[in-house]
């Protein structure tokens, strides 16, 4: 039997990087799933995730409240349950506080705080109206950032966004702890996922190595890795918890 054979979940972000890669791992575990992000493109190239895993895909932004309701009913809609939300969609921004143009700081928080406050919301209401299956009504698991914990270079919005974040899922588990709905937290360090840019420049490359007691970086599948364990029955007892996926960054 599969992990999450029986279990339907919905994953943000899902069409690169991280979220293309705790979609792939929760498919081959048996989730019915849909997708969503505001694009079907691949950041790092190849065939669209849902294409290549056959599966419905909704086109929409985290940050609007229509389209995170909307998400939420078609993700319930095959099997009357949502099992699983996945906060994974983000909205990168680099720059020290007094670089930050006001509509990046905005956006930033408006995807990677507020589009989590959305989703958590919509998924909550219609977990609180099913049956409980193992003691658990449905499970969030939103991703967050050890950048969230600790300062991050050059990285204001994107940080403050993400420590929000760590304060919310500790929050909404322990309001919802009671009506079995639990919430924890994936929190990646440096993590190459393919994709281009100042997220691989030699000097961001050469810090992440320096701070990383483990001989590489982090790989999309470690985060997905902790992503399913988190999403499944496997997790018990474990609720508004913080999981690094750092290599051993914040250890040391």
């Amino acid at each position: 039997m599969k992990r999450l054979d029986g279990k339907t979940a919905l994953i943000t972000g899902a069409s690169s990087g991280i979220g293309r890669a705790i979609a792939h791992k929760f498919a081959e575990e048996g989730a019915t799933l849909l997708l969503m992000d505001v694009t079907e493109t691949v950041r790092e190239g190849g065939e669209p995730t849902h294409e290549m895993l056959k599966v419905p895909f909704f086109q929409g932004d985290v940050s609007s409240e229509v389209d995170a309701e909307e998400a939420v009913r078609r993700a319930a809609e095959p099997t009357g349950r949502l099992d699983i939300l996945v906060n994974d969609a983000v909205f990168n921004v680099g720059g020290k506080l007094a670089d930050t143009r006001l509509d990046d700081w905005n956006r930033a928080m408006a995807v990677n705080l507020t589009g989590v406050f959305l989703m958590c919301r919509a998924a909550i209401h219609q977990m609180q109206r099913q049956v409980i299956h193992n003691e658990v009504r449905g499970r969030i698991v939103n991703i967050s950032s050890q950048h969230g914990m600790i300062a991050a270079p050059e990285a204001a919005a994107y940080g403050a966004s993400k420590a929000g974040v760590v304060y919310l899922t500790r929050q909404v588990a322990v309001d919802y702890a009671k009506e079995g709905i639990v919430c924890n937290a994936v929190a990646p360090g440096k993590i190459l996922t393919g994709k281009t840019g100042r997220a691989v420049e030699q000097r961001w490359l050469d810090y992440s190595h320096a701070r990383t007691p483990l001989p590489r970086l982090g790989r999309s599948e470690d985060v997905a890795n902790a992503a399913l364990f988190l999403a499944s029955d496997e997790a018990t007892f474990i609720t508004g918890e913080n999981l690094m996926v750092d290599g051993g960054w914040m250890a040391g």
